[in-house]
């Protein structure tokens, strides 16, 4: 059952394969919680593993993590495998990397500010028009000026030095205002609460490292710790929309291969596009139509086939669709709208059995010869070869030694860049300014100097009037003592 060049989903009426050759036309797999969607995911990165593809998933409660472990097929298991006639069926385990924006379960990812760009930044932050506006300006003065941005404390210093200079900037660029920077500044301080810091600076990710191969053959799979990511869920939608977009602008144009480079898993994928600006939807669906052409597949995992644009969705090829739940009207249109999305099956009602799959079924539609969508069908999916559910926290940190890129990203790395610059501007400011105070303070002094000693001397010689009148001042003045001291011993006597 296990066939070159292709990977085996399961078995409807026949057995479901997605061709290597159009791996690189994206994907959707859509489902309720609870319905089968993570296994699903761990079969087609096991997939594409085994077949020499190297695989980037996100791990959002962790159970994605049993890839690297030997599987030990559990009942439930075996059982599945007999159903769908999957003799091959065996236990394995997969390379695999563990990365953490956070750096606690796996290897820290980092980028930097400028790589990350105004755009995704803003996204990030939650400006509005404005303060976009004013954030480009500031990316703008930092070209300009070969001022490096690679981390949060490079944009702070930035932002102070377009606020002080916002005069001269706002005649250049374009209006500036303190109350931007300000929103800016607080934005910046929420985003390092939730642990962001750690997400800006260098040594920056080279994105080769995620398309390593083992000696094997086996393309690793690099599985991103995402628990605690979900709790900053703009951060994780932006980490993940910069990362496809680095591999948008950094991979060679390859057209169509035999098989992808990299696959993409992009779980939780409503996230990206919740509230999200016109601007930042057209450029996913820029990125998702072009980046077929540099051998990356994407592929979205979520709920719901309507938490997609239809821009995007019309770029994804090869579709699972697990149960969803029809009780509200809501719902209801959903589900005829996922039944929509797949070429009809005349042996049922895709809109029916949608509401009808059990845990571990799927709607199953590919892409076939010339690219064209297979017939949907009922499809129980294989189980996975390496183990289900999470790994242990001592299990990770061997695998996490044992990376080829361990010891690679561990440490950060302070270059100098616009902090330092701006910080040795300062300084020297402040140095020229007290040089500059001392010198008018010497000044000042030497002028008073100058002044006293220029200044004519009064003579201490008496002219002989001013004699005279100085002689008859004493005479007077003896004349009265003595009168008053004559007096007063008068009374003394007359008193006894």
């Amino acid at each position: 059952m296990l066939v070159d060049d292709k990977i085996f989903l399961g078995t409807s009426t026949q057995p479901e394969y997605i061709a290597l050759k159009y791996g690189n036309r994206h994907g959707l797999v859509t489902g309720a919680t609870g319905t089968g969607k993570t296994v699903t995911l761990q079969v087609m990165a096991e997939g594409f593993s085994g077949a020499g593809v190297p695989v980037f998933a996100a791990d959002i409660k962790g159970d994605l993590s049993g890839v690297g472990k030997m599987g030990q097929a559990q009942g439930w298991q075996t059982q599945r495998a007999q159903d769908i006639g999957f003799a091959e069926f065996k236990d394995a385990v997969f390379p695999v990397m563990f990365w953490d924006l956070f750096g606690r379960q796996g290897h820290p990812i980092r980028t930097t500010i400028s790589e990350m760009g105004a755009l995704l930044l803003s996204r990030l932050l939650s400006l509005n028009d404005t303060q976009e506006g004013v954030l480009n300006i500031a990316f703008k003065l930092a070209d300009d000026e070969a001022m490096l941005l690679l981390d949060l404390k490079d944009l702070r210093a930035l932002l102070v030095e377009v606020q002080e200079r916002a005069t001269e900037i706002s005649s250049r660029y374009g209006n500036v205002s303190t109350a931007s920077i300000g929103a800016i500044q607080r934005a910046l301080l929420v985003l390092e609460q939730q642990g962001g810091e750690n997400f800006f600076g260098e040594r920056a990710l080279d994105i080769v490292d995620l398309m390593r191969t083992d000696s094997d053959g086996r393309g690793f799979i690099s599985i991103l710790a995402a628990d605690d990511l979900m709790q900053a869920p703009r951060l994780y939608s932006t980490f993940l929309l910069w990362l496809l977009s680095e591999l948008f602008e950094e991979l060679p144009e390859v057209g169509d291969l035999d098989r992808p480079k990299l696959v993409f898993f992009f779980d939780e994928a409503h996230l990206l596009f919740d509230d999200a600006p016109k601007a930042l939807i057209d450029k996913v669906e820029q990125v998702v139509r072009l980046v077929r052409s540099k051998g990356v597949g994407v592929y979205f995992v979520t709920q719901n086939p309507v938490d997609i644009p239809e821009s995007v969705l019309a770029q994804l090829g090869n579709r699972v669709q697990h149960a969803l739940r029809a009780y509200t009207p809501r719902e209801q249109k959903a589900v005829r709208v996922a039944a929509e999305t797949f070429r009809p099956n005349p042996a049922f009602s895709t809109e029916e059995v949608i509401t009808q799959l059990g845990i571990g079924e799927a709607l199953v539609s590919v892409l076939e010869a010339k690219g064209v969508p297979s017939m949907v069908g009922r499809t129980l999916i294989r189980p996975p070869s390496a183990q289900v559910g999470p790994i242990l926290p001592a299990e990770r940190a061997a695998i996490i030694a044992g990376s080829p890129v361990a010891g690679l990203y561990d440490t950060a790395i302070d270059r100098d860049s616009a902090f330092e610059a701006l910080s040795r501007k300062a300084r020297d400011k402040q140095l020229a300014e007290e040089r500059q105070q001392l010198e008018e303070a010497d000044r000042k002094t030497a002028e008073r100097t100058y002044q006293d000693a220029a200044a004519p001397r009064r003579s201490t010689r008496q002219t002989p009037a001013e004699a005279a009148m100085n002689s008859l001042a004493r005479t007077v003045a003896n004349r009265l003592g003595s009168a008053l001291v004559r007096g007063i011993l008068g009374s003394l006597k007359r008193g006894r």
